[in-house]
């Protein structure tokens, strides 16, 4: 048997997702941007796509440009705003926990004499709002906080930062990394004051090399690339119409409250077997997005089972799979002791996980622990 726990980190392709992408390679393969039939073919489906994202998003089409993924979305949000946004001021806002492609990007504007503030969270993953209300003033311009940790799980209340902007009359864009989010939970970025939003197609049975920003209309972004004038120069570059073909086909296959209910139903029940454990930590909060559990298996070091598990097909990760080999920055800035650190492991389900799965996974850390502790 095989039990693949690792969704954050990938999705496998769900079925529309691959019928579409054979039928854009096989029949719809013209340059979108070319003005004979086959681009015009292609340009349809680019044009298709952007419509169901928009659709997802509760925006228009006009408000959705293609991207290569998460982390380019990120950084197009992210240096986008903070170098169109300058003049007005230096002060660029972030959280402790969030993804590396915003981190870092952050760390670079900070490099580049941006006045970068992080702020902290309390040992669930929660950002202190009453500290990010005191750190936004009249010079800052950029506020990115993500609607769902990527390693916990931790929903943070993004419906609020565009508050807190208003109250202290702030000229800051707010962008929200909604790559764990989108798919799992409803999103409306405009309805929330939200400005830039970013989203993946590989975390929701989509292909990888795709994923897409949401610029709120009339939001001014600095491209961090020139090309050719596709996706009205805010990412430029010929769309790479197999993968947004299959990101199209995964939107299509979407049933968010449906899906919520069955992996919350999952969820409660691994939570509820891993509490009969003694040896079992849970490291997320209780109201975490339901597709990522977060634990610790006390005394035991990740590594060690990881690969214990994964000789028995079972597939879970020690964390962020962008941060493979190096401690959790979240779960450090969360303040977690590093024995519940060393020994955490991400447990992530989808739509297509079953009980079956998860009672072979809790099989595999009881045989885990009787192997460890036998050595």
């Amino acid at each position: 048997m095989e039990a693949y726990l690792d969704n954050s980190a990938t999705t496998p392709l769900c079925k529309t997702a691959k019928e579409k992408m054979v039928d854009s390679i096989e029949n719809i393969w013209g340059n979108p941007s070319s003005l004979h039939e086959k681009g015009i073919e292609a340009d349809l489906l680019l044009k298709q796509a952007r419509m169901c994202l928009a659709q997802n998003l509760s925006c228009t089409e006009k408000e959705v440009f293609f991207t290569s993924g998460g982390t380019e979305g990120n950084n197009l949000a992210v240096f986008g705003a903070a170098h169109a946004h300058k003049r007005k001021g230096s002060r660029v806002i972030t959280s402790a926990v969030e993804h590396p492609s915003v981190q870092k990007a952050f760390d670079r504007l900070e490099a580049e004499g941006f006045e970068v503030i992080r702020i902290p969270t309390d040992k669930k993953g929660f950002i202190d709002l009453s500290e990010l209300e005191s750190a936004v003033n009249d010079k800052t311009i950029l506020i990115s906080i993500m609607a769902v940790n990527n390693e916990v799980g931790t929903i943070q209340p993004i419906e609020e930062l565009s508050k807190i902007v208003k109250r202290k009359s702030s000229p800051a864009l707010i962008h929200v990394d909604a790559v764990q989010a989108f798919g799992k939970i409803p999103l409306t970025p405009k309805k929330w004051g939200i400005d830039l939003m970013t989203v993946s197609s590989h975390k929701i049975h989509g292909p990888k090399g795709t994923g897409a920003l949401f610029v709120k209309e009339g939001t001014k972004l600095s491209p961090v690339a020139a090309g050719g004038g596709q996706e009205k120069d805010i990412r430029p570059g010929t769309e790479p119409m197999p993968a947004i073909a299959g990101f199209y086909g995964a939107m299509q296959e979407l049933r968010i409250k449906e899906s919520l209910t069955k992996v919350t139903e999952l969820r409660d029940y691994l939570v509820g077997e891993l509490n009969k454990r003694d040896f079992v930590t849970i490291n997320s909060p209780e109201n975490a997005l339901p597709y990522i559990v977060n634990l610790s298996l006390n005394g035991l070091r990740s590594e060690t089972v990881l690969n214990l598990l994964s000789d028995m097909e079972i597939y879970v990760s020690s964390g962020s799979a962008c941060s493979k080999g190096h401690k959790s920055p979240v779960l450090t800035a969360m303040g977690l002791e590093d024995a519940l650190i060393d020994s955490s492991l991400r447990v992530s389900l989808s739509r297509f996980t079953n009980k079956e799965q998860l009672d072979y996974f809790l099989k595999g850390i009881d045989t885990a622990v009787k192997v460890i502790r036998k050595k």
